[in-house]
C-alpha cells in the first residue's frame, strides 16, 4: 500500500497507459513525483483526487526532442512563452529546443549561456536543449556537453540560415570521435547536396511537384548510407532527425538488425498529408526533407509499427507568415517549415486509429522513446513510481476542426486549418501542477530548464 501520507493528489482513469499495457489505475502523486500506481480504486482519503469520464486517456506527459524556438535573435519567428504556451495546450510537458534559428546558435558555451538567459522565466513546460555541431566547433563540444546539452545536431546540406552552415563527412570525421568518447549522441538533418545540386533549384515555382523534384528521395538516401557508415566506424550514436523517404527504410532496418547505434524519427505532416493533396501555391506545406507520395506515407506507418522508425516528433518550424510567401505561392522561395507542436497527438491518433492502432503504441512514439533518447527515460515519458508526475488526460473519441487562431503558437499558418481531427486534450499537469484545462493555460510559467550534466552530477 502506498503511504496516504505521502500523496497529496491522484490521477485515476478506466484506461491508464502505464509501461507495460492499458489499465484501470490510479497515480498516486507527491509533490512533483510518482510516488505509486494502484488498482483504481485505492484512494487515500485527505488527497485531491481527479478522474477523466470512461473514455478518457489517462497518459504520460509527452517529449517532443525537436522544437524551434528560435529565441533569441528570431524571437519574432516564435519565442519561449509561446511555443511552451503551445505545447502545455497540445498535451506536452517536455521540449528540447534546436540549436539553430536563434541568433546566437547553440554551438558554443556563449550562445548556450545566452539560450538560457533568454528562456528563464518564461517556460510554461520544461525545456532542454540541444547543443550543434558545425565545422570548425569541435573544441566546443564538450564544453557545451558538461553545461548540459541533451546531444548535439548537424546538418548535412544547407540550413536555411547562415549562422548554422553545414558538415562534410571531413567535419563530421573530426566531431564523431568525441561524441563517443561523450556518449553523445549525434542527431542528423540526413539530406546530402550532390542528388539537391543534380536535380537543379527552379527559380520560382507554384506547383508542389516542381519542389517535390528538388528535394530527391536519393538525397536522404544517401545520407542516411553514409551515417550508417559513420556510425558503424565510430560507435557513435546517431539520430536521423524528420525521416521522409521510405526508399532508406530498408537500409535503416539492415543497420539496426546488425547493432549499429542508429535511430530515426518521423513527424506528423509525413504520416497525415500526401504530396498528391497538396494544391498550387499552398505554401504553408513546405518543409524539408518534403512531404512525399501515398505510398511513401504508408510504409512510414509500417516502419513505425515495426520499430525501425522510433518516434514521432513535432519539427515544429515556425516563421513569421509573409516568409511563407502565400502571395506568390513560391514554392522555391518560401521558408520550409511546419508548426504544428500544439497538434501532434491530434494529428497522429487521427490517423493511427484509421490503422488499428492504440494509445499504448501513441505513448511509445510521443512519450517514452524521444525521452529515452534524449536521457531523460528514467523520468519523463512513462507512468511510473519515482517519475516526473507529467501527466494528460485526453478524450480519443471527440473530435475538433482545426481553427489557426485558436492555436497558442505565436503564428497561426497551418496546413492543419480547417482539417478534423480526434483527440482533444482536456487536462496537463506538469510536476503534480496542473498547467492546462479546457482552453485555460495557467498564468504561472513553472517549466524548468534541463541542463542534463548538471542534475547528473547534483544527483550523484
Amino acid at each position: 500500500m502506498p503511504d496516504p501520507a505521502a500523496t497529496n493528489l491522484i490521477i485515476r482513469g478506466r484506461q491508464v497507459v502505464l509501461p507495460d499495457g492499458i489499465a484501470a489505475a490510479a497515480v498516486h502523486i507527491g509533490g512533483h513525483t510518482i510516488t505509486a500506481i494502484t488498482d483504481y480504486d485505492t484512494a487515500p482519503s485527505g488527497c485531491e483526487l481527479i478522474q477523466g469520464d470512461d473514455e478518457a486517456i489517462v497518459m504520460p506527459g509527452m517529449v517532443d526532442t525537436h522544437v524551434h524556438v528560435n529565441e533569441p535573435g528570431r524571437t519574432e519567428w516564435e519565442g519561449f512563452a509561446t511555443a511552451t504556451r503551445a505545447a502545455a495546450a497540445g498535451g506536452t510537458t517536455t521540449i528540447i529546443d534546436m540549436p539553430l534559428n536563434s541568433i546566437p546558435p547553440t554551438t558554443t558555451l556563449a550562445g548556450f549561456e545566452a539560450k538560457l538567459d533568454s528562456a528563464k522565466e518564461q517556460c510554461y513546460v520544461d525545456v532542454g536543449f540541444w547543443g550543434g555541431v558545425i565545422p570548425g566547433n569541435t573544441h566546443e563540444l564538450e564544453p557545451l556537453f558538461d553545461a548540459g546539452v541533451v546531444g548535439f545536431k548537424c546538418f548535412l546540406v544547407h540550413s536555411g540560415v547562415d549562422e548554422f552552415p553545414n558538415v562534410s563527412e571531413i567535419d563530421l570525421r573530426a566531431a564523431m570521435p568525441v561524441l563517443t568518447k561523450l556518449g553523445a549522441v549525434l542527431i542528423v538533418h540526413a539530406e546530402v547536396p550532390g542528388p539537391i545540386e543534380e536535380h537543379g533549384t527552379a527559380v520560382a515555382a507554384r506547383d508542389y511537384e516542381t519542389f517535390l523534384r528538388t528535394r530527391p528521395r536519393s538525397a536522404e538516401n544517401q545520407a542516411i548510407e553514409m551515417m550508417i557508415r559513420l556510425s558503424r566506424e565510430y560507435r557513435t550514436r546517431v539520430h536521423i532527425v524528420h525521416h521522409s523517404s521510405a526508399d532508406a527504410l530498408p537500409a535503416l532496418r539492415a543497420a539496426k538488425a546488425a547493432n549499429v547505434k542508429i535511430t530515426a524519427e518521423t513527424c506528423p505532416h509525413y504520416l497525415a498529408i500526401v504530396a498528391e493533396e497538396v494544391a498550387d501555391g499552398a505554401t504553408e506545406f513546405k518543409c524539408c526533407p518534403p512531404i512525399r507520395e501515398l505510398e511513401n506515407r504508408e510504409q512510414l506507418w509500417k516502419a513505425l509499427e515495426d520499430k525501425t522508425i522510433d518516434m514521432i516528433v513535432s519539427d515544429h518550424s515556425p516563421c513569421p507568415p509573409d516568409m511563407k510567401l502565400r502571395n506568390s505561392g513560391d514554392f522555391i522561395g518560401a521558408w520550409g517549415g511546419i508548426s504544428s507542436l500544439q497538434l501532434r497527438l491530434p494529428i497522429v491518433w487521427t490517423e493511427a486509429r484509421r490503422r488499428g492502432l492504440s494509445t499504448w503504441d501513441l505513448s511509445r512514439w510521443l512519450c517514452s522513446a524521444p525521452a529515452a533518447l534524449v536521457g531523460l527515460g528514467n523520468r519523463k515519458g512513462a507512468l511510473a513510481t519515482g517519475y516526473d508526475a507529467d501527466v494528460i488526460i485526453w478524450n480519443p473519441a471527440k473530435s475538433f476542426r482545426v481553427e489557426g487562431e485558436k492555436l497558442h503558437h505565436r503564428h497561426k499558418l497551418t496546413p492543419y486549418e480547417g482539417r478534423e481531427l480526434t483527440g482533444v486534450v482536456e487536462r496537463t499537469f506538469l510536476r503534480g501542477e496542473q498547467i492546462y484545462i479546457a482552453d485555460h493555460i495557467n498564468d504561472r510559467p513553472i517549466g524548468e530548464l534541463i541542463r542534463m550534466r548538471t542534475a547528473l552530477s547534483q544527483k550523484n
